[in-house]
């Protein structure tokens, strides 16, 4: 064992913890292979729906030593957003990770304390963090790092914590030791697959984002196919029913960061008050937040489905 490396993934380790991360792992920035099939085979069935930027930088996803030269290690990271307190089912639903903050700026900024923390500890290094904000198989290296099993709903599952937790990476030039893949927990339990209005999950961890509740209400600009209607369970930013229904979930914590917060102001806004609300007020209501992304249109688009 090389004891440099083992110290300074213990280091990271303890460092992101302190930070409020629910977990870290370490994985070789190497080539993904075991990816590489997997990747082109869901572009090729259309699984990406109207999501062209999936089909952009392949080579990049795959390998992280084109996206960060000299890159050494990937560190994955995770975030919990799971609430305390969860929308009343009668309001227009919105995906718990929109409750407060937007998670892009809320992770970054804690990603960046720990980059200085990397700086001042280690000296001159070099990399890039991320969250959802770059081609990186953010989910494969979770797995390979030992962070969880992928689950048939396809979201990074672990025993201990569920999955309601965001998923980040810093890929840096500094060789650690590496941590290695956990098993698979889900057994014969399909209790994702036979929620899911939509049938979005095709197979196990294979899902088809173009059937998607969240894809829908969020990255789809079209008008939606009338023979959806009624298929989304109230649901008008995101969609959290395949977690929801995860019998691992039952151990999900409530996390502790106020910045991620149940934020009344919109969640507990009724249907009518969505409707009527302009785009100006839509702009101060969404501001800062993740649903800030569909824009007034697209959110009054959602809320036409339901009419």
């Amino acid at each position: 064992m090389n004891w440099v490396s083992h110290t300074k993934a213990q280091q990271i380790k303890r460092w992101a913890k302190d930070l409020g991360f629910l977990d870290c792992g370490i994985s070789k920035a190497d080539f993904l292979e075991s990816e590489s099939g997997h990747l082109e085979n869901w572009l090729n069935q259309g699984f990406h729906g109207k999501m062209s930027y999936m089909e952009n930088h392949f080579d990049k996803r795959l390998d992280p030593r084109i996206l960060v030269p000299g890159a050494k290690s990937v560190v994955s990271l995770l975030y919990n957003y799971f609430p305390e307190k969860v929308q009343p089912n009668e309001l227009p639903r919105i995906s718990k990770y929109a409750y407060g903050e937007d998670y892009h700026i809320v992770v970054k900024d804690k990603l960046n304390l720990l980059w200085s923390k990397l700086k001042e500890e280690w000296g001159d290094i070099e990399g890039r963090s991320f969250v959802d904000s770059a081609p990186v198989l953010e989910k494969a290296w979770a797995k390979k790092a030992g962070l969880g099993w992928q689950g048939k709903n396809g979201n990074i599952i672990q025993k201990k914590t569920g999955s309601f937790f965001f998923l980040a990476e810093m890929i840096i030039d500094v060789e650690l030791t590496e941590d290695f893949p956990t098993s698979d927990h889900c057994g014969n339990c399909n209790k994702c697959i036979e929620a899911c209005p939509t049938d979005a999950i095709v197979a196990p961890a294979v899902v088809d984002g173009s059937r998607c509740i969240s894809y829908f209400t969020i990255e789809l600009k079209e008008a939606i196919s009338a023979d959806l209607k009624g298929q989304w369970n109230d649901w008008v930013f995101g969609c959290d029913i395949c977690q929801d229904v995860c019998p691992w979930n039952r151990f999900s914590k409530p996390h502790q960061d106020p910045r991620l917060s149940y934020r009344s102001e919109r969640l507990d806004r009724t249907w009518q008050q969505w409707r009527d609300t302009t785009e100006e007020e839509f702009k101060k209501l969404t501001k800062g937040s993740a649903l800030e992304r569909p824009k007034w249109s697209g959110f009054m688009k959602n809320l036409s489905h339901f009419d």
